[in-house]
C-alpha cells in the first residue's frame, strides 16, 4: 500500500467515525427506516410479551441496536409502542440505545437521564413477563446514579445482571449475546491477558458458527478481538459483517478495525469508503458535510505527499474554510483534527513557517490549548528564528513549560 493510501485510509476511518458513527448515536435525525433485509433484521428474533404485530419492528430495532444505528432504533422502538403502548419491554431498548456505544466512555448527565426516564416508562408500562421485568432490571444498572465516578461499577452491576439473566433462560440467545458486549464492556484496559475479552469470545464464537447471518454476534466477535495480539481471530467476521447489515454505516466501518489491526490496508479503505458513501445516503446534511471536509484533508495530504505541494495547500486551505464556516454537532466537543490544524502542519512541512504560524494561531482561537497544535507552533518559531522571535510562545505564556522541558 504507497503513502497516499496510507493516508486516505486513516482519515477516511476519522471521517467515519466522527461522521456516521456520531450520527447514529441519536444527535440528528434519521431519514427513512432501512428494510429488514438491509440491516439482518431477518435473522433476529427477539421473543416479547408485546402484541404479535409489533415483532416486525422490534425485531428491526433490536437489529438497528446490534449495529449502533442508535437514533434509528429509539425511533424504531417507538414505532413498536405506537402499536402497542403497553409493550414494556421496548423502553428498555430505547433506555440501552441511550447508552449508546458501550466502549464510548464516560456517558455525560443529560445522555444518563435520558435513560433514566426510559427505564421509569419501562417500570410503568404494562404487564412484562418475569424474563423482560430482567432487561428492564439489567438495563437500570446502567442509569442508577449520573455520577461518573461509579460509571465503572454501574457498568459490573449491568454485567452481573446480564448474567442472572442468561443463567434463568439459558436459551435466549439475545440475551447471551447481549451479555457477551457486557462482559467485553467491563474488561480493563489494563489487563493484557484479554480475559474479559476472551470471555466474551468463548460465548459469541459458538453461536455465530450456527447463527452466521446474525449481525450481532459478528459485530462483537470483532469488538472481542480488536486488540493486535488477537485480531486475526475476528478476520472470518470482520469479512462477514458487512454483508449482514449493508444499509448501517457501522457495520460497513467496524471491519476495517480488524483490517487495519493486521496490516489489510486496502479492505480497511475499501470498507471506509462503502461506509462513507451510506452515511451520505442518510442524507444528513451536516454529517454529510463534516464528512466531506475529512475526504477533502485526506486528499489535501495525498496530492501533498505526491509532490503537488501547492495543490496540497490549496485543497487543505479551502478544507479549513469550510470547517470554519461550520458549526460542531452538540454530541461532539470539537474536530478530531482541525482542518486549519492540518493546513498549518502542511505549511510547515512545505518549509513556510511564517504562514504555518499563522494557522496553528487561527486554529487556537476556536480550539484553545491543543498540544499539537502549540508544539507545531513552537517548530515554526524556531525555523522563523530571528525574523519573529518566540510570538508564538509570548502569546501563550501559560504553555512555556511544555517546550522548556519543565511540564
Amino acid at each position: 500500500m504507497n503513502f497516499q493510501q496510507k493516508v486516505l485510509c486513516s482519515l477516511l476511518s476519522v471521517a467515519v467515525v466522527s461522521g456516521a458513527a456520531h450520527a447514529q448515536h441519536g444527535d440528528h435525525a434519521s431519514h427513512g427506516t432501512p428494510s429488514a433485509d438491509q440491516i439482518g433484521s431477518e435473522n433476529i428474533s427477539f421473543a416479547t410479551s408485546c402484541k404479535p404485530e409489533t415483532a416486525d419492528n422490534f425485531n428491526r430495532a433490536v437489529a438497528l441496536v446490534h449495529s449502533f444505528w442508535f437514533a434509528e432504533a429509539i425511533n424504531t422502538f417507538n414505532a413498536v409502542l405506537a402499536e402497542d403502548a403497553d409493550c414494556a419491554i421496548a423502553h428498555w431498548g430505547i433506555a440501552l440505545s441511550h447508552w449508546g456505544n458501550p466502549f464510548a466512555g464516560q456517558r455525560n448527565a443529560a445522555q444518563l437521564a435520558r435513560g433514566q426516564a426510559s427505564i421509569a416508562s419501562a417500570l410503568n408500562t404494562g404487564s412484562p413477563d418475569n424474563r423482560e421485568k430482567m432487561y428492564i432490571s439489567a438495563v437500570a444498572e446502567l442509569f442508577s446514579d449520573t455520577q461518573g465516578s461509579t460509571q465503572g461499577a454501574r457498568t459490573v452491576a449491568y454485567e452481573h445482571a446480564m448474567a442472572a439473566l442468561v443463567a434463568a433462560y439459558p436459551d435466549d440467545m439475545e440475551a447471551s449475546i447481549f451479555y457477551a458486549l457486557a462482559v467485553n464492556q467491563t474488561a480493563s484496559p489494563t489487563d493484557k491477558t484479554y480475559s474479559q475479552q476472551l470471555k466474551a469470545a468463548e460465548i459469541l464464537e459458538p453461536l455465530f458458527m450456527a447463527y452466521l447471518n446474525h449481525p450481532g454476534l459478528a459485530h462483537y466477535i470483532i469488538h472481542a478481538y480488536d486488540h493486535p495480539p488477537l485480531a486475526e481471530r475476528a478476520l472470518n467476521a470482520a469479512r462477514r459483517y458487512a454483508s449482514l447489515a449493508p444499509d448501517a454505516p457501522h457495520a460497513l466501518h467496524m471491519p476495517s478495525h480488524t483490517f487495519t489491526r493486521v496490516g489489510m490496508w486496502q479492505e480497511s479503505v475499501d470498507t471506509n469508503l462503502r461506509s462513507a458513501q451510506i452515511a451520505r445516503a442518510r442524507q444528513d446534511a451536516y454529517w454529510t458535510e463534516q464528512i466531506d471536509i475529512q475526504h477533502q484533508a485526506a486528499s489535501a495530504w495525498a496530492s501533498f505527499a505526491a509532490g503537488n505541494q501547492d495543490q496540497g495547500i490549496r485543497l487543505m486551505s479551502a478544507a479549513a474554510d469550510i470547517e470554519d464556516a461550520t458549526d460542531k454537532a452538540a454530541v461532539s466537543p470539537g474536530p478530531m483534527t482541525p482542518a486549519r490544524e492540518l493546513l498549518g502542519m502542511m505549511l510547515l512541512a512545505a518549509g513556510r513557517p511564517a504562514e504555518a504560524l499563522t494557522a496553528l494561531e487561527a486554529t487556537l482561537i476556536k480550539e484553545p490549548n491543543r498540544f499539537v497544535t502549540l508544539s507545531a507552533g513552537a517548530r515554526s518559531n524556531s525555523m522563523i528564528q530571528h525574523q519573529q522571535p518566540l510570538r508564538f510562545l509570548t502569546n501563550y505564556q501559560s504553555n512555556l513549560p511544555i517546550f522548556l522541558g519543565q511540564a
